[in-house]
């Protein structure tokens, strides 16, 4: 449904200020309770750069059958709505549409424009029309609310700046049964990989319970799956980790 710009008159206006008790002489518009929590902790921890938008090889990935292991973990099946946050050039973007079906759909999302628009040409290059593409922050994922039954990250949470704001503002979008799922590297952030002892600690502070953790050799790694659980923490009641 569109939205229409209603336009008022002057008269309209003056009765609107009357009516509110204001004057005109300060802002109508209020500040919302919550509009802008924080502040969030820093991460104790270095932050990994982005090098690149491909992590390997596609054929290389597909010949240790990474990403079907990885959705087998997941437990992502036909039906599910699934978010793939730091898609890149889209290897798990287009193999989680094939494994949701046309009754799913998937998110990829980027925070690099350019990456983004390389694979939402991709997307529809392949006719993917389950698949949609969108621009995140990094910072903030944006995701609509009770929306997704998997999250997926891979090989990117340790170039995430600020994980506490990040994970903070990423658990409504979570279905109440839904996962976040993790697969990185076993070695420390500025190698590009987060130790596991780590993750479980970032993830704790803002709310979130591990579920499972697996090895992953296929991946690179390990797999590790969170559930948020109980109300989101006061973000100035945070404590950065320091493991």
């Amino acid at each position: 449904m569109r939205l229409r710009t209603m336009f008022l008159s002057p008269v309209v206006v003056a009765a609107m200020l009357l009516a509110s008790g204001c004057d005109g002489s300060k802002p109508l518009i209020r500040k919302k309770q919550g509009e802008q929590p924080g502040p969030f902790p820093a991460a104790d921890r270095p932050v990994a750069s982005i090098v690149s938008a491909r992590w390997s090889t596609e054929e290389a990935r597909d010949r240790l059958n990474e990403a079907g292991t990885v959705m087998k973990q997941a437990g992502i099946a036909p039906g599910m709505t699934v978010a793939d946050i730091g898609a890149g050039e889209g290897y798990y973007t287009i193999r989680l549409s094939a494994q949701v079906g046309k009754t799913g759909r998937v998110l990829a999302e980027d925070i690099v424009a350019a990456t983004r628009d390389a694979l939402a040409e991709r997307v529809a290059r392949e006719r993917l029309d389950n698949v949609s593409v969108r621009l995140g922050a990094p910072s903030d994922p944006k995701l609509p609310a009770k929306s997704f039954d998997r999250v997926l990250m891979v090989h990117m949470y340790h170039e995430i700046e600020q994980p506490y704001e990040f994970l903070w503002r990423l658990r409504p979008s979570v279905k109440p049964d839904g996962l976040v799922v993790v697969v990185d590297a076993n070695r420390p952030t500025q190698a590009h990989g987060t130790p596991p002892q780590l993750l479980r600690c970032e993830f704790a502070a803002v709310g979130y319970r591990q579920v499972s953790t697996t090895e992953m050799p296929s991946a690179g790694g390990y797999l590790a799956a969170f559930r948020p659980v109980g109300p989101r923490p006061d973000p100035a009641k945070i404590r950065a980790c320091r493991i």
